[in-house]
């Protein structure tokens, strides 16, 4: 029996309250990458050059988990591919610990990669929020998903003296206390997940849709047994339509600005006598920057539609990189601005991208789809983390933080105008 009215809004809030307990948890999982990751690979490797390969062999990975998940999320439902993902992200940052205390580079390269599964899970959990959600509040579920990050990934950074503090105990290397924590913060999520997120969002959703058909078919009959016949249903529209590869190339534009500016701040900071502690505080605030407004984003895409909210995450955007750029090295509150500014970019980018691939997605196609997406997403990332580092060394921070400026330029001509024609579900997509 499918869901109506209330049973579906209660079932609703049960997976959004698991989801958001899983991702409590998996947050501070991702932290670690972001926060020392840069820093680990530059000690090993012995310079600054090649410290953006750490965030894209991670964010490379994510890509290969994207497609993975997202297929096995639609053979089996979002429990088994989520609880999955975040299992061998826990896998991974185990690797990473045996790896630096080993001083092994191809273990921790390939540890790297496994790693970010738990990158790539964290993120596709979002879709698993907007499954049973109405048209109405879709941005707004979905959002809610990214705000349940916020704790752990913001607590993350902040908890890299302590647990460096840790792993000088055990005997480990320093920069491997992060990944111990995100060892256990993924492996719980998995957990948490696997156990609790029952009924399975994206199979229900496929009742629903899947009822909505058959009453249709019965509409079709009885119309068809008296008065005029009734037109041939329209074939279904194509999938990868220009308003779904719009939305995928303003999340895929947004991650390579952010992953590529957030991956060289440490390393510019630590270059000018910044403290680690400094760092991390940094880096929490910009990881808050990146979840913490999610519902405030969600809601205006509700409000607004998607090319208005896409065109202010380029906007943005820009203006953080551009402050990058300008500020002082020995400046730690308009660096800290800047890092605010581009997780604030980043949240309204994912965001008005990610409801046109649940809103223009049907749900027999859906998972994979969303996959494939975050697969380009992922790959944007792990280019920005990796040419981050070579253009650092090249050129120096600010040169980096114009280029991204200028990037970011391309969110805003990426969004395609208003068509005059357009119908109310085209106003939602990009």
């Amino acid at each position: 029996m499918s869901l109506t009215g209330r049973g579906r809004e209660a079932v609703q809030r049960r997976i959004l309250t698991v989801l958001i307990l899983g991702q409590l948890l998996a947050g501070a999982g991702l932290a670690a990458g972001v926060t020392v990751g840069a820093l680990l690979a530059e000690d090993l490797l012995g310079g600054p050059g090649l410290s953006g390969l750490p965030s894209a062999l991670f964010t490379g990975g994510s890509a290969l988990a994207a497609v993975l998940v997202g297929k096995l999320s639609q053979a089996r439902g979002r429990r088994p591919g989520l609880a999955a993902g975040f299992a061998f992200g826990a896998l991974g940052a185990v690797g990473i610990v045996l790896a630096a205390a080993a001083g092994s580079l191809p273990l921790l390269f390939l540890s790297f990669v496994v790693y970010g599964s738990g990158t790539a899970t964290n993120l596709q959990a979002r879709y698993a929020g907007a499954d049973l959600a109405t048209d109405d509040n879709r941005a707004r579920s979905l959002s809610y998903v990214l705000l349940g990050t916020t704790a752990g990934a913001v607590a993350g950074p902040n908890l890299v003296g302590p647990t460096g503090a840790f792993a000088d105990t055990v005997g480990m290397p320093t920069l491997t206390g992060p990944f111990m924590l995100a060892a256990v913060a993924y492996g719980g999520a998995a957990i948490v997940i696997f156990l609790l997120l029952r009924p399975d969002p994206l199979l229900e959703s496929r009742c629903l849709d899947a009822a909505a058909g058959a009453a249709g078919a019965v509409s079709v009959t009885a119309s068809s047994s008296s008065g005029p016949p009734t037109p041939t249903p329209a074939p279904p529209a194509r999938v990868w339509n220009a308003d779904v590869i719009t939305g995928v190339v303003v999340m895929a534009l947004t991650q390579f600005v952010m992953v590529g500016l957030m991956t060289m701040t440490p390393v510019h900071m630590r270059a000018h006598d910044h403290a680690v502690t400094v760092v991390g505080l940094v880096i929490s605030l910009h990881v808050a920057a990146m979840f913490l407004p999610a519902p405030l984003s969600g809601l205006l895409v509700d409000t607004f539609g998607t090319r208005t909210v896409a065109v202010s995450a380029g906007v943005v955007l820009l203006a953080s990189g551009a402050l990058a750029a300008l500020a002082p090295p020995g400046s730690t509150p308009l660096i800290t601005l800047a890092l605010i500014l581009l997780g604030v970019g980043w949240s309204l980018g994912l965001v008005s991208g990610t409801t046109v691939l649940t809103t223009a997605v049907p749900s027999s196609v859906r998972a994979t789809v969303q996959g494939q997406a975050d697969v380009a997403v992922a790959l944007s990332g792990a280019a920005g983390g990796l040419l981050s580092g070579l253009v650092f060394a090249w050129i120096d921070f600010r040169g980096l933080g114009f280029a991204l400026a200028a990037l970011s330029l391309i969110v805003v001509a990426a969004v395609r105008p208003r068509r005059t024609s357009a119908t109310t579900t085209a106003d939602a997509t990009v």
